[in-house]
């Protein structure tokens, strides 16, 4: 092992342990051990069937680990192993291993159960794989669980993982209404202690196997733990955040009020900012110890952890070496399609990389570099999510109960976050679903982009189908959230198809151009993940191949691939998944002719949730042949 990792964690242990309750508000009870077994916390009041009971215990499993999942999804505390929302998840080494331990546990009860009819079959079989998913491959004891992306391999890094991920999310989704409300958010706080202890362990234990991100990613975690360390503790959004909702309550003593401000602006400064700090300096000590290559292949049994994720991300048997050549072959179907357009519209001279970095700073396609000007860009997506609601009747049959909600990313996490996501509402509607915008680089947002995004990230793309899954309260808890890659982002990458049948682009060649500018982007990616994770290119290959190929400028292409390296096979759900439900749509079409209904199969594709591909297509499969079937 690094003994100088080694030796921060024990400095971060003896550190944060001497600010673990000093200043705890008096009425704050201690944080609750975080490997408490799950199944045996929670008792059953009312008699359930053996497979109901064995769903509501993976559940169990996860939300009692990921407390802070629970909070994005507004869970009951009974479905979390009880009371979550003053806890923080425990990443240590032990902590994972009796996850995903557990959860293969589970897996090999649920496969000894009967089931009998064909909804307890279909619940089976998908809960038995999405098991599979969230415990891992038990090839792989690195890395750590992800309620996104199942297993990802580094848990410290530039893009995502717990010292990212926690804090936002209590930013973005801890609704404080209460006095309570606003103490639990303060023993989280304080929770911060045992919770970096067990991130640190468990990068020590990685790093002890050998498994060290990439340096250049190392390099930026730093710069990403510096800025979030920036900010005076009253300044931080984690103080912010519970200072804002904190002053909307009414019939709170304000002296109580200011008493909870300053333990969290004590807990921020001594707990959170000390642990991170911790933090930098180790990975600084990693530095010596990184390659400069960049794909997972360099880690040890890399390859083998690449196939993995080629599996269960791509959701495909395709090898690494198909998929590239299937990237290839779109990049130049799309790129012809977008030459067309060019030319149509003047632009004669360059490569289509080339034209598309001209028309990117066009002024016409551009807003004002100012506050007015990003107040429009928000009004324009709210705009386009109306129009295109309008139309939604035309091909879908049934709507989400959940709204969602345009919001720009705040400024704090604007440095790290993507062009455009989409979050989760909350179960029982108190927080819709958001689709977030990250407006720092105003020429990052042209205007011929913007439907397209929108239609992806909102409706008929993320929001529809997430919200539509999480509304199916006949389904596993478990599979109203499943995070099948292939599914939900091939799902959103064909709404863009979808979009365009409806006419949205109806007279409009730039925003068509910026529609296959984005599907392009997406079959880039089939041949930069390969090319990083299977054919070892160097970063630098894969910046230049997609800069150029795709004419985004280079800045945000570096972002992308540094992506790509910590995340390998989840950049090729994408275009798979949208191929898969493009080829199941057109076989459906060319067996049912006249018959074919688009709003049953959107319907058929939707209200089952999320599910691998192959059961996709047997569903499809299945509804062919009853669509056929004479009617009585």
């Amino acid at each position: 092992m690094n003994k100088k990792i080694l030796l921060a964690s024990l400095m971060l242990t003896v550190i944060l342990a001497g600010c673990d309750k000093q200043d705890a508000p008096e009425s704050t009870e201690p944080v609750q051990s975080q490997t408490t077994p799950v199944v045996e916390v929670v008792e059953e009041t009312k008699t359930v069937s053996p497979l109901q009971d064995n769903f509501d215990a993976s559940a169990r499993l996860l939300f009692h680990a990921r407390p802070h999942y629970a909070t994005v999804l507004g869970v009951d505390d009974s479905l979390a192993g009880g009371k979550y929302s003053n806890r923080l998840d425990d990443y240590s080494p032990q902590a994972e291993a009796k996850l995903r331990s557990d959860i293969r546990a589970v897996n090999k009860q649920l496969a000894n159960i009967e089931a009998t009819d064909a909804i307890d079959v279909d619940n089976q079989k998908v809960m038995m794989n999405l098991n599979r998913y969230f415990a891992g491959n038990e090839n792989f004891d690195i890395g750590y669980i992800d309620l996104w992306m199942g297993l990802s391999p580094f848990v410290v890094n530039q893009i995502n993982g717990p010292l990212i991920d926690v804090p936002n999310y209590m930013v973005a989704n801890q609704k404080i209404n209460s006095l309570d409300d606003a103490k639990d958010y303060v023993q989280r706080l304080l929770g911060f202690d045992a919770f970096l202890q067990g991130v640190m362990a468990k990068l020590s234990s990685d790093t002890e196997k050998g498994w060290v991100p990439p340096k250049v990613i190392i390099e930026k975690t730093i710069a990403g733990l510096q800025a979030f360390i920036e900010p005076e503790a009253k300044a931080h959004p984690l103080y912010t955040a519970l200072e804002k909702q904190l002053n909307a309550i009414d019939g709170v003593d304000s002296s109580e009020k200011q008493n909870l401000l300053q333990q969290a602006e004590q807990a921020i400064e001594n707990g959170v900012y000390s642990g991170y700090r911790l933090f930098i300096e180790a990975q600084k000590q990693l530095l010596d110890e990184a390659t400069a290559e960049s794909g997972i292949w360099a880690q040890p049994n890399g390859e083998a952890f690449y196939a993995d994720a080629v599996k269960m991300l791509g959701d495909t048997d395709m090898s690494p070496e198909e998929i590239h050549q299937v990237g290839l072959d779109e990049v130049a179907r799309i790129s012809a399609e977008m030459d067309a357009i060019l030319v149509a519209n003047g632009h004669t001279e360059g490569t289509v990389g080339e034209r598309m970095l001209a028309i990117n700073d066009d002024p016409q396609f551009l807003y004002e570099d100012s506050e007015a000007g990003r107040a429009q860009v928000i009004a324009d997506l709210n705009g386009f999510i109306e129009e295109i609601n309008q139309r939604m009747p035309e091909q879908f049959a049934t709507k989400p109960p959940y709204e969602v909600e345009v919001r720009a990313f705040p400024k704090a996490r604007e440095a790290s976050a993507p062009g455009g996501m989409y979050s989760s509402p909350k179960i029982d509607g108190s927080a819709p679903g958001i689709y977030w915008i990250n407006l720092r680089d105003i020429k990052a947002v042209p205007k011929f982009d913007l439907k397209t995004l929108t239609y992806h990230e909102a409706n008929p793309g993320h929001h529809w189908q997430v919200a539509l899954n999480l509304a199916q309260d006949s389904l596993p808890m478990v599979r109203r959230i499943a995070p099948y890659n292939a599914y939900v982002e091939g799902w959103a990458l064909y709404s863009e198809v979808v979009a365009k049948e409806m006419g949205m682009y109806e007279n409009d060649p730039y925003g068509d151009l910026g529609r296959l500018k984005a599907e392009l982007f997406r079959a880039v990616r089939l041949v930069v993940d390969t090319g990083l994770h299977h054919k070892k290119w160097s970063r630098e290959e894969a910046i230049k191949y997609m800069a150029e190929t795709t004419g985004t400028v280079e800045s945000d292409v570096v972002a992308e691939i540094e992506r790509y390296m910590v995340w390998p096979g989840q950049a090729l759900g994408y275009k798979l998944g949208m191929l898969k439900i493009l080829e199941l749509r057109q076989m459906a079409q060319k067996a049912l002719g006249e018959q074919f209904d688009i709003k049953a199969f959107h319907d058929l594709v939707l209200l089952g949730g999320a599910v691998p591909m192959a059961v996709l297509e047997g569903k499809v499969n299945d509804w062919v042949k009853k669509q056929k079937m004479p009617h009585m």
